[in-house]
């Protein structure tokens, strides 16, 4: 081998190692089949490794509060925007302007803007009910239409939906709800929802797939989980409350003091990207991209269709609101018996 080919092989294998050699370690609160198809396409695309943990939006913020003077992650992806906002409050995350934002849709653009420029909107999606329509045919139940639907006697036992303090779903049911009712009717509320909820899970996901298990008949979770399901054979529908719901806009941050800053604005920017986004869909995960260019699965929700709140995005993202109402929903309902 002359000179220059040995050079320019040496030049290409250490490229290579370089690359083989970095690590984004990200936190990644989405379903698992996303979370698996992104680590594994990044890193045969760019030959950088993506060491994954799957977590809740309510434990990854608290992983971050724990790691805050000694940084373990890079970028935590989606999970409700909520807690992504009270992560930038409390200087948990990194500012970070993307050169994509044009591209986005202006809630995606909204969320980086409003958080300083410390998180950025990548999705989008409606709450909702899911139902096992065999259950509750079996069981000669209706099809929940309306929030109040829910506290009929007849569903004792039969919902399941998230523990607020490890689920961002279930932090924004609640910030919802007291947005629709006005907050002592919405906490009246979910005292009397408490009767019929049969069990509080860890995760966002849990309800849904419980429903599609035949484990429980209902469960309140964001509706774009359900078709994934349903393409599994399993017998689940989704419908939202014709009186009116919240939506996630799922967000993605760079940690503060993330040991692998540049390799993580890299994964960011790809994250962004059309072709990028639409892994979701094509994993059975159904949200609104945030990229005005990617293209749309026709089993994603028609936004057009759902009576949504103007939900305060600012308001129940700060860390203090947030707080101050999963403390109350653990005094007021959670304490109490069913």
């Amino acid at each position: 081998m002359n000179k220059n080919k040995f050079l320019a092989a040496a030049a290409l294998l250490g490229l290579s190692a370089t690359a083989s050699a970095q690590t984004v370690n990200v936190i990644c609160s989405v379903q698992a089949e996303w979370c698996s198809v992104i680590s594994t396409v990044y890193a045969r695309t760019t030959g950088v490794r993506i060491n994954m943990a799957l977590k809740g939006s309510g434990e990854a913020l608290a992983q971050l509060i724990a790691e805050k003077d000694n940084p373990k992650t890079d970028v935590w992806f989606g999970g409700t925007g909520d807690p992504h906002l009270q992560a930038a409050e409390q200087g948990l995350t990194l500012e970070y302007k993307s050169p994509t934002l044009p591209q986005l849709h202006p809630w995606a653009q909204q969320q980086a803007k409003q958080s300083g420029y410390k998180t950025v909107g990548i999705y989008s999606g409606p709450l909702g009910f899911g139902y096992n329509p065999e259950l509750l045919a079996k069981k000669k139940l209706p099809v929940p239409k309306t929030w109040a639907d829910l506290l009929k006697p007849e569903y004792k036992g039969d919902i399941q939906v998230a523990n607020p303090a490890s689920s961002g779903t279930a932090y924004t049911m609640i910030a919802t709800l007291v947005q629709l009712m006005g907050e002592d009717k919405a906490f009246d509320y979910l005292k009397a929802l408490h009767k019929n909820v049969g069990q509080y899970t860890r995760s966002g996901t849990g309800p849904i797939k419980a429903v599609a298990r035949g484990e429980t008949a209902i469960s309140i979770s964001f509706v774009h989980d359900g078709p994934g399901e349903k393409m599994q054979g399993f017998p689940v529908e989704t419908i939202t409350p014709s009186d009116g719901t919240g939506a996630e806009i799922g967000s993605r941050s760079i940690v503060k003091g993330a040991r692998n800053r540049d390799a993580a604005k890299k994964f960011y920017e790809w994250a962004l990207t059309p072709a990028a986004q639409e892994l979701g869909a094509a994993n059975k995960q159904f949200q609104l991209p945030s990229n005005v260019n990617a293209k749309l699965d026709p089993r994603i929700p028609d936004f057009k269709k759902i009576k949504f709140i103007n939900y305060d995005y600012a308001k129940y993202g700060a860390s203090a609101e947030r707080r101050r109402l999963i403390a109350r929903w653990e005094k007021d309902v959670n304490s109490l018996p069913r």
